[in-house]
């Protein structure tokens, strides 16, 4: 899953740190910080296990293989914040807008735990509001570019974009069939990490 959809199934601040903060850590670096934020880390590593075992990602993946192989997954991840962000059975758009304000709050204050690469995306990705314009096609496209530009073997110019324009309908079904399943995994989770306490 990509940032949206991390953030969201965080049950703590902490947590939101720990979700965004794996990326950028070494397996044996988690037990140095506090058990909220070990929380999301772990959180983190569930839900792409889940995600990547799931039947509808592995259909999904199939609007993407084609022309980008291995990196099928990255491209489905990003589709799928974006029918996050249109969902609104789970949130208002005014409630995505402050669950957005609240993450860039929540990551600033915890700023000092991140790397420098990290924090200069965060500047961006505040400014921009990344997480609530995941809900727009041309927020989409900009993040499938980066994707693309990324990636160290793949040509700049592939039409993942236009993939996923073309393939909505497919995709929506697939985030439909798939993230309930993913809600309901994470609030298990979280229901465990609770009692480790």
């Amino acid at each position: 899953m990509n940032y949206l959809a991390h953030s969201f199934l965080s049950f703590s601040d902490g947590q939101i740190v720990g979700q965004f903060l794996e990326d950028h850590i070494r397996n044996n670096e988690r037990f140095s910080f506090q058990k909220d934020i070990q929380d999301g880390i772990t959180m983190h590593r569930a839900i792409d296990t889940f995600t990547d075992s799931h039947p509808a990602i592995h259909e999904a993946k199939k609007v993407f293989s084609p022309l980008v192989r291995l990196y099928s997954g990255a491209f489905v991840d990003v589709s799928m914040d974006y029918f996050l962000a249109n969902d609104l059975t789970l949130n208002s758009l005014k409630g995505w807008k402050n669950h957005s304000q609240k993450v860039y709050r929540v990551l600033n204050q915890n700023i000092h735990l991140f790397p420098e690469n990290f924090r200069l995306m965060l500047s961006r990705m505040e400014t921009e509001d990344w997480l609530y314009n995941y809900r727009t096609d041309r927020s989409i496209g900009f993040s499938m570019k980066n994707v693309l530009n990324k990636a160290k073997y793949l040509d700049k110019d592939i039409p993942v974009f236009e993939a996923f324009l073309e393939n909505k309908d497919v995709l929506q079904k697939c985030y439909d069939d798939f993230f309930p399943d993913l809600l309901a995994h994470a609030k298990a989770e979280n229901e465990l990490l609770q009692l480790r306490k």
